[in-house]
């Protein structure tokens, strides 16, 4: 099994002027949701579905609840998420405040088996 790839096109953002390039970009092969997380889960264990759709449901409230505290989410062999931010510059320590907050956004930092998958990826160019 292999991840399919396209090429696109792309001008560099950084010099509009410049000449496009051709890149590979990753074709995506659908999607899960939650429910079938679920129905997967419990066909692999003792679980029914609702209660492992329940469990997942349960999980990503309090994955938002300790992001909003300011806490690092370890999911053990999955890998941990955390919120980042991104600020204007100042002057002085004294100048730095909330207000300077231009962006924020939360960040997923795999775990070694899930980095170690994406070195053994197979990909294969689609048209």
């Amino acid at each position: 099994m292999s991840i399919k790839f396209k090429t696109i096109e792309r001008k560099n953002p950084q010099d509009r002027t410049l000449d496009a390039k051709y890149y590979a970009a990753v074709v995506a092969n659908g999607s899960v949701d939650f429910e079938t997380l679920a129905e997967m889960i419990s066909e692999q264990s003792a679980l029914s579905e609702s209660d492992c759709l329940s469990l997942l449901n349960i999980l990503e409230v309090n994955i938002i609840r300790e992001l909003k505290q300011g806490r690092i989410v370890r999911l053990g062999k999955l890998g941990n998420f955390q919120i980042s931010l991104s600020s204007k510059g100042f002057e002085t320590e004294g100048e730095v405040s909330a207000e300077g907050i231009t962006n924020t956004r939360i960040l997923f930092r795999p775990a070694v088996k899930l980095r170690t998958m994406l070195k053994n990826l197979k990909f294969s160019r689609t048209t």
